[in-house]
């Protein structure tokens, strides 16, 4: 709770009551009645807002994200030399006063939108560029005051360091670290290296009247219809460009494609013929060991090509032509049965 509010409450109300008393006074002595008291009341509650209106003009309650400057009339230099510090503090009523300010963050914005900064309308900072380009830049700074600057602050600017102060220095240091780039780089390897610099260069600046820089934040960077254009025109440029080199990969790919296709073709070809040819060549081998191995037999025993000369013969053969010069007659059970017969 503030007291110090409390009190010139307080005190307010006590110079009102004190003003209705002597009001209903005047109003029953016009009427020709007396109100008894009245003089004894009217006393009692002046001497009461008296001393309130004295001591809530004495009690100062600074609030913790707050420092106050105390105005004296008693100061060498009009002012105490030290910033009051939060809580609830006394000074000499009627002969100081206590000026606050704010050591919280603060953020001062500076945009095209007309609702989005400090001051309405295009707030926009123009800048030029290093190749003469024209651009807007939307910045944000947030910022503080130095808690141990406080009396230099209000001697410099007082309240109005927002708007001489920040919105000026920032305003001159985005200009002049936009002209040492292209627009080419601050749209992207030098975007970077540009924050860097107006924070470094602002923070110095802000420092040396009392304000601490937290942060500035680019917001956004806006160009020249005349360059947007261009740069519309060479983007679609690159992405054709970029649209030709893709089809010219696809087609490269499908010829890859095609080309492993036919070779893998071929060499299922080449294999299907190498497997033929290592079965024929199997099989000849193979034929030519059985024709070996039978060669051997007949070889060793001669009598082994009449019995597979017998074998071959079909079943229902009758009659059997024997060469005149073979001494061997053939005996065939079933024939003889029947009445077969051999003709030399």
């Amino acid at each position: 709770m503030n007291i110090a509010l409390v009190l010139r409450t307080l005190s307010t109300l006590s110079w009102l009551l004190a003003a209705g008393i002597v009001i209903l006074a005047v109003a029953r002595a016009a009427q020709g009645r007396r109100m008894k008291s009245a003089a004894g009341m009217l006393i009692g509650v002046l001497l009461l807002a008296i001393v309130l209106t004295t001591v809530s003009a004495g009690l100062v309650f600074v609030q913790p994200e707050e420092r106050g400057v105390v105005i004296s009339a008693f100061a060498p230099l009009g002012y105490r030399e030290t910033v009051l510090q939060p809580g609830l503090r006394w000074v000499i009523p009627f002969a100081e006063n206590v000026v606050t300010y704010p050591i919280s963050r603060q953020t001062y914005t500076m945009s095209i939108a007309p609702e989005e900064g400090q001051i309405r309308g295009d707030d926009s900072v123009a800048a030029r560029t290093s190749d003469n380009q024209e651009v807007l830049i939307d910045a944000s700074v947030i910022y503080a005051v130095n808690p141990e600057e406080v009396i230099s602050v209000h001697i410099q600017w007082q309240d109005r360091y927002s708007v001489d102060l920040v919105r000026a220095v920032s305003r001159g240091v985005i200009r002049d670290e936009a002209s040492q780039f292209s627009v080419a780089e601050i749209v992207s390897a030098k975007r970077t290296e540009l924050i860097q610099g107006i924070d470094k260069t602002m923070a110095t600046k802000l420092s040396e009247n009392g304000l601490i820089l937290v942060d500035f934040i680019l917001r956004n960077i806006q160009f020249s219809p005349e360059y947007a254009a261009s740069v519309e025109q060479k983007q679609i440029a690159e992405q054709q460009a970029q649209q030709a080199a893709f089809v010219v990969q696809q087609r490269e790919q499908e010829a890859n494609q095609a080309r492993k296709v036919a070779e893998g073709e071929a060499d299922a070809l080449r294999i299907n013929a190498e497997g033929r040819a290592d079965a024929r060549l199997i099989e000849a081998e193979a034929e030519a060991k059985a024709l070996e191995l039978i060669a051997n037999a007949v070889r060793d025993n001669p009598e082994v090509l009449t019995f597979e000369y017998i074998q071959k013969l079909a079943a229902g053969i009758r009659v059997m032509l024997i060469p005149n010069d073979n001494p061997f007659l053939l005996p065939l059970p079933s024939l003889e049965e029947e009445g077969a017969f051999t003709v030399p």
